[in-house]
Parts: C-alpha cells; sequence; structure tokens
C-alpha cells in the first residue's frame, strides 16, 4: 500500500493567559520538551519552537490525518498539564484558548525556522514579523482588508 506525499508546514503562535509572562527560564525547556514528544506522538515533525516569555511559536511538518485544531489542543494541553501537575503544582500556568496558524510552503521552511529561533532578540530588538505574532483575530487591526 502506497502512503501520500505531502510538504504541509504549519507555523502556529499561542500566548500564555492575558499574556502574562508564564514561560520562565526555569520551566522553558521542559516546556518545549513537552510539546515536542506530543508533536511526535501525534506524527508531527516538529522543526522548530521558540518564544518569548508570553508566548510560542511552533513551526512543525503535518501529515495528513491531523487538523490544526487537534495539534495545538494536544501540543497546548500536554504542555500545561506538565506545568500546573509536575513542575510547579498549585502554581498559575495557562494558556490563552486562541492560536494564530499559517500555512508556508517548503521553500519558507529556513526563513520561519530561524524566526523562530530567534525569537527573544528580534522581541528584544522589536525586529517582529507582525503577522506571525498573532495569536487571535483581536491582534489584527484590518481582518481581510476591512
Amino acid at each position: 500500500m502506497r502512503a501520500p506525499y505531502t510538504q504541509l508546514y504549519l507555523h502556529a503562535v499561542w500566548a500564555t493567559w492575558d499574556r502574562m509572562p508564564l514561560i520562565t527560564p526555569d520551566i522553558e525547556l521542559r516546556v518545549y520538551g513537552a510539546i515536542n514528544e506530543k508533536c511526535r506522538e501525534l506524527k508531527a515533525y516538529p522543526l522548530a519552537l521558540g518564544g518569548a516569555d508570553d508566548h510560542l511559536h511552533l513551526l512543525v511538518r503535518l501529515p495528513t490525518t491531523l487538523t490544526v485544531a487537534d495539534l495545538l489542543k494536544g501540543v497546548k494541553g500536554a504542555s500545561s498539564h506538565l506545568v500546573t501537575h509536575v513542575i510547579t503544582p498549585g502554581k498559575f500556568f495557562k494558556w490563552q484558548g486562541a492560536y494564530g496558524a499559517f500555512t508556508l510552503s517548503k521553500n519558507d521552511v529556513p526563513r520561519v525556522i530561524d524566526y523562530i529561533r530567534n525569537q527573544k532578540s528580534h522581541h528584544a530588538s522589536q525586529a517582529l514579523w507582525r503577522e506571525w505574532e498573532q495569536c487571535e483575530i483581536n491582534d489584527v487591526d484590518d481582518v481581510d482588508g476591512q
């Protein structure tokens, strides 16, 4: 039986609750690990993960069997559970329900990987790609030209 050949790349971005600075240096790598592990469990191939203290960016290659909603539900749930039940039980940690999701071509993958891996420096220098920082519809001033 033959398998389909696809190149489905997704750049997702989501924020902490009320953009609170909840992704502290002491939990960051473990949160990233939980997200990468959940991606692989869902058969998505993580290409880059990075962010700031109040949001994350993820670039994955998606399988044909996984919806964007299921991917984000899975990675947000796994990472939130890790923080609230293992790393810092009893301390507040929560993701916002909304997220931004952007498809891209294979040719754009290197540029997006670079952007994601250098999030901290982009934010420090305010060298941001505004459209790639949007986590929800309220982050947009002009939706569909209206």
